[in-house]
């Protein structure tokens, strides 16, 4: 039987190990986003100083598509290699994801794929992680803990959102449970990383929601009504992203002939629109929608974009793109429901995402952070009801259903 003193001196034992180790992740990890980061923003000038060099695309597409052939292999699930990992592990994940999906995220953005950033992060800082297994010959279920903290650190180091980051690592992996075993590696994770990107002089964008109205049986009325459209428009995403996917492996078998075809897809797009609004990560739209009314469209331009280029193999994440969805779709819904625009491009943007990637509450911890706690009673309740209406399928395949979202099975 454990005595007092045993029961007490274990914690005082867990948290000096996790302290040490989950720092260790965060460092790397941290280091790894900063310097993502900085690169990303020189693809974009590049890009936005030399529109013409949208034509180069399908051969950025076709050359990236072929190392991933040639070296990647091994790695090319990306997310999905990752939560596999943690549900059922079996090797280290291969280093080589990290500079893998760094130059392949950048050589999209650079020539204007439309694609997001935090399955970057997320990624290197799994494979960062991962590397420390055989350093410290961690068993199985520690392994499991560390590559959760290594998700944590990425997502929180990318976004500068640290306690959305350690609730991500840890709602992420299955729908309906969440692995408490895990809590503490991936808040230290997450909140040194974040630190870590800071030092290195990482600059996040800032949003305003504006002044947020008292709480009142229309207004929450209106914000679960938007939150069911979020909803929706989450699960279509992924699955038109998954859809997509499936049809370009079934019909093009030389894998590096998918990004090129959809890169010469995207480029003509841009040419037929006269407008390069729909790609990149689109974080100046992203703003502007906080602010005044944008295209009723712009949601959907982006969608399409964005499915085009992920579905086509181009490397990135879904994320950022579904912050611009959210946000977009926020602003055109909010005069129909007599709603001031930032609250509810603020609401779009965290709850499309918590839809697509069935994780409300990091979305909801997110919507804190990035907002305030003003608009939290209204983030919750939307990050909630599109998480209801998403269904149980999202934009991570490898995300296992534990529990069905309602207490009556579906059809």
């Amino acid at each position: 039987m454990p005595t007092e003193d045993d029961s007490l001196t274990f914690p005082f034992l867990y948290v000096a190990k996790w302290t040490l180790i989950a720092s260790l992740v965060a460092g790397l990890a941290g280091s790894a986003s900063a310097l993502f980061l900085f690169a990303l923003d020189a693809a974009t000038a590049a890009r936005t100083a030399h529109p013409g060099i949208i034509w180069l695309l399908p051969l950025a597409g076709f050359v990236v598509g072929w190392i991933y052939l040639r070296f990647g292999r091994s790695v090319e699930a990306g997310n999905n290699l990752l939560i596999d990992e943690i549900h059922d592990p079996k090797q280290v994940v291969p280093l080589r994801l990290a500079p893998l999906v760094l130059g392949a995220t950048v050589v999209s953005h650079w020539f204007g794929a439309s694609v997001g950033r935090e399955g970057t992060a997320v990624q290197m800082g799994g494979a960062l992680a991962d590397q420390l297994t055989h350093v410290f010959r961690l068993r199985p279920h520690d392994r499991r803990i560390l590559l959760m903290a290594g998700i944590s650190a990425g997502f929180a180091s990318v976004f500068g959102t640290p306690l959305a980051g350690a609730i991500f690592g840890l709602e992420v992996l299955a729908i309906g449970r969440m692995r408490y075993d895990a809590i503490y590696p991936c808040a230290v994770a997450a909140i040194v990383a974040d630190l870590a990107a800071t030092a290195w002089g990482v600059h996040h964008a800032h949003y305003s929601a504006g002044p947020v109205p008292p709480s009142g049986a229309l207004a929450l009325l209106a914000v679960a009504f938007a939150g069911i459209v979020f909803g929706l428009a989450g699960m279509a995403f992924a699955r038109c992203t998954h859809a997509l996917s499936a049809q370009f492996k079934r019909r093009i078998a030389y894998a590096p002939l998918r990004p090129l075809l959809g890169g010469i897809v995207v480029a003509t797009a841009v040419w037929a629109l006269g407008t390069d609004r729909y790609i990149g990560l689109g974080l100046p739209v992203i703003v502007e929608s906080f602010h005044v009314q944008q295209p009723h469209w712009d949601w959907l331009g982006k969608f399409v974009f964005t499915v085009a280029s992920l579905g086509s193999g181009f490397k990135g994440g879904e994320v950022t793109p579904l912050f611009y969805i959210g946000a977009t779709l926020g602003n055109a819904l909010a005069p129909l429901l007599h709603l001031p625009f930032a609250m509810l491009a603020a609401l779009g943007f965290v709850a499309v995402f918590a839809g697509a990637a069935n994780t409300p509450i990091a979305s909801t911890v997110m919507a804190l952070e990035l907002f305030g706690p003003a608009i939290g009673p209204y983030a919750a309740l939307a990050c909630v009801v599109a998480y209801l209406f998403s269904g149980h399928t999202g934009i991570y395949h490898a995300q296992r259903r534990e529990h069905g979202k309602t207490a009556t099975p579906p059809l």
